[in-house]
C-alpha cells in the first residue's frame, strides 16, 4: 500500500503491529492516533465543542453534530437503493437494509433465534433469565421488556390508546382492539378442526372443542360396553 507522507504509513503501520503510543491520562486506555486520544478524552471532560446553531445542543464529535442537525434540516442522504426510502445516518440504512435482505447478524447463544439488531438480541436474551430490569415506578412490579412495563403502567393510568374507527370505544392494548373489532367486521379467524365451525375468539373455540371429547369419550364407552339383547 503506498502513502504520500511517511507519517501517513507510520500511523498505518499501527494497524499490523497493534502500537498505541497515545495513552489517556486518566484512564489509560490507548489510542493509535492523537485525535482518538483527544477525542475520547472529552468522556472524561464533558468538554463538547461541537456546537448545533439551530438548538445549542453540544457534541464531543463533529460528525455527532453534523448528523444532528439532519433533524432540523430534515436531509436524508442515505437512500435505500431497493425502495428509496432516505435515512439520516449510514447506520440507520443498514439497519433498515436488513428488511430487504433478511439478514439478521445478531444471534443468541441460547436459543439460536436470530436479530436484526443488537438491542433485540439484548431484550430477547432476558426471556432466558430470571432477571426482569424495568421496574413500575407505582407499584414495584418488574418487567423484562419496556413495552410489558409500559403496557402494564397503563393499569394506573387509565390510558386507553386503542381507539376503534368504527364505534370510538378505548382500549389498552392492541390485542384488545383487534379482538373488538371482529364484532364489526364478522371476521371469525378461528376454525374448528373436526367440524369445521368459525369462532371469532379463541377461547369460544376452545369451549367448542370440548363438545367433541365429550361425545368422543361418550362413543369410547360405548364401544367398550355395548348393550346385551
Amino acid at each position: 500500500m503506498g502513502f504520500t507522507h511517511s507519517s501517513h504509513r507510520l500511523r498505518h503501520q499501527r494497524v499490523h503491529t497493534g502500537e498505541k503510543p497515545f495513552t489517556c491520562s486518566v484512564c489509560g486506555m490507548g489510542f493509535t492516533h492523537s485525535s482518538h486520544c483527544l477525542r475520547h478524552q472529552r468522556v472524561h471532560t464533558g468538554e463538547k465543542p461541537f456546537t448545533c446553531s439551530v438548538c445549542g445542543m453540544g457534541f464531543t464529535h463533529s460528525s455527532h453534530c453534523l448528523r444532528h442537525q439532519r433533524v432540523h434540516t430534515g436531509e436524508k442522504p442515505f437512500i435505500c437503493c431497493v425502495c428509496g426510502k432516505g435515512f439520516t445516518d449510514s447506520a440507520q440504512l443498514l439497519i433498515h437494509e436488513r428488511i430487504h435482505s433478511g439478514e439478521k447478524p445478531f444471534t443468541c447463544s441460547t436459543c439460536g433465534k436470530r436479530f436484526t439488531q443488537p438491542p433485540q438480541l439484548i431484550a430477547h436474551q432476558l426471556v432466558h433469565t430470571d432477571q426482569r430490569p424495568f421496574k413500575c415506578s407505582d407499584c414495584e412490579k418488574s418487567f423484562k421488556s419496556t413495552k410489558d412495563l409500559l403496557r402494564h403502567q397503563q393499569i394506573h393510568t387509565g390510558e386507553r390508546s386503542f381507539t376503534c374507527s368504527v364505534c370510538g370505544k378505548r382500549f389498552t392494548q392492541s390485542s384488545h382492539l383487534l379482538r373488538h373489532q371482529q364484532i364489526h367486521t364478522g371476521e371469525r379467524s378461528f376454525t374448528c378442526s373436526v367440524c369445521g365451525k368459525r369462532f371469532a375468539r379463541s377461547a369460544n373455540l376452545l369451549r367448542h372443542q370440548q363438545v367433541h371429547k365429550s361425545l368422543q369419550g361418550l362413543d369410547s364407552a360405548v364401544a367398550a360396553n355395548p348393550m346385551q339383547d
